[in-house]
């Protein structure tokens, strides 16, 4: 009797690992962006509006004048590309090579992706799966966790599993708001601004913000960005009346978490705070937010209520602490599929 035929599948014994951010328009122009803001503010993780109500205030108000405005911002900090992609780009291209020099005894590929935008989660996965490739470490880009953020990253995976007939492994990188690299990556930050610009009179931890109700209804996020500013104000040394927290980006009449950083700043301003130094934890990467409303319009708001000096600190980026801090936060996930 012939033997059976063995089967001659394998699968692919690469490791992967997705490297995650928010996303960025294709483009500084209004339409681009309109495309990039009509996918990002659709996502209920985002908006927590009923879907018809919050529908018809998107498309007959919001998309019809809001692009245009954004779009002058993005403009502004735009270079060849959006600089929060370029950046991840850059930040996944070094935690490959961190990888590489790792005896894994598989081959481990890093991947870039996108919540909104290009390069897109969904595309990855897809992407991921023609290539044989079977067991995936997600690692989104947010170090504190916020269900508008880190579960929406969450989200799109789940929905390519529901149409998806063999989904891979999965290992996912919840945050890490007070690990000891990252922590240290801050500090350290803090303190090469200061070696060559001074240290300033008050230095202000602003983090993108989120409603308040979002936060009443058990998102830990608000939470975590407060032990995050905690343990680098601790990690710097300084005093109570040295630094303080606050959250920026506001959108839409509801209440968002407090402080908000520009009633902040007024307030300095007001007072005649002679400087100010201000770094956005929430960011792995500079992006609009940051280049723009912190760098550029957080500053007007400070000088022009009477405050003196203003400086922007910027976001890890691809400084080599921060690259520690990718590495270390994949390696066990990693290691553990290696040897099994």
């Amino acid at each position: 009797m012939p033997a059976k035929p063995v089967p001659t599948y394998q699968p692919n014994p690469t490791i992967a690992v997705l490297l995650v951010n928010l996303g960025t328009p294709d483009a500084p122009t209004v339409p681009a962006v309109r495309q990039y803001l009509r996918q990002f503010l659709y996502d209920t993780r985002v908006i927590e509006v009923p879907k018809l109500v919050w529908a018809i205030i998107l498309n007959l108000f919001i998309l019809t004048t809001r692009p245009k405005r954004v779009a002058h911002a993005y403009a502004s900090v735009w270079d060849d590309d959006s600089p929060l992609r370029q950046i991840a780009y850059m930040q996944a291209d070094l935690l490959q090579q961190r990888l590489d020099q790792q005896d894994f005894g598989v081959p481990v590929k890093v991947e870039l992706a996108m919540t909104y935008g290009k390069p897109a989660l969904t595309d990855a996965l897809h992407n991921l799966k023609a290539q044989g490739i079977e067991r995936v470490v997600v690692l989104p880009a947010y170090p504190q966790y916020s269900a508008s953020t880190t579960a929406a990253v969450f989200d799109v995976i789940a929905k390519y599993g529901l149409k998806a007939r063999d989904l891979p492994a999965l290992s996912f990188v919840k945050d890490y708001y007070n690990h000891p690299l990252y922590i240290a990556a801050l500090a350290d930050s803090v303190r090469r601004y200061q070696a060559e610009h001074g240290q300033a009179q008050k230095l202000l931890f602003s983090f993108h913000g989120i409603p308040k109700p979002y936060a009443d209804k058990g998102d830990p996020y608000p939470e975590r960005c407060k032990i995050t500013a905690h343990a680098v104000a601790a990690k710097l040394g300084l005093t109570d009346e040295q630094w303080a927290y606050s959250f920026q980006s506001r959108f839409g009449l509801q209440e968002w978490v407090k402080p908000y950083t520009d009633e902040l700043l007024t307030e300095w301003g007001k007072a005649n705070l002679a400087s100010v130094q201000i770094l956005s934890p929430a960011f792995s990467a500079d992006c609009l937010e940051t280049l723009e409303e912190l760098a550029v319009e957080n500053k007007n708001t400070f000088q022009e209520n009477g405050g003196g000096e203003y400086g922007y600190i910027p976001a890890l980026n691809t400084d080599p602490m921060h690259i520690d801090l990718f590495t270390a936060l994949v390696l066990p996930h990693v290691q553990a599929w290696a040897t099994t």
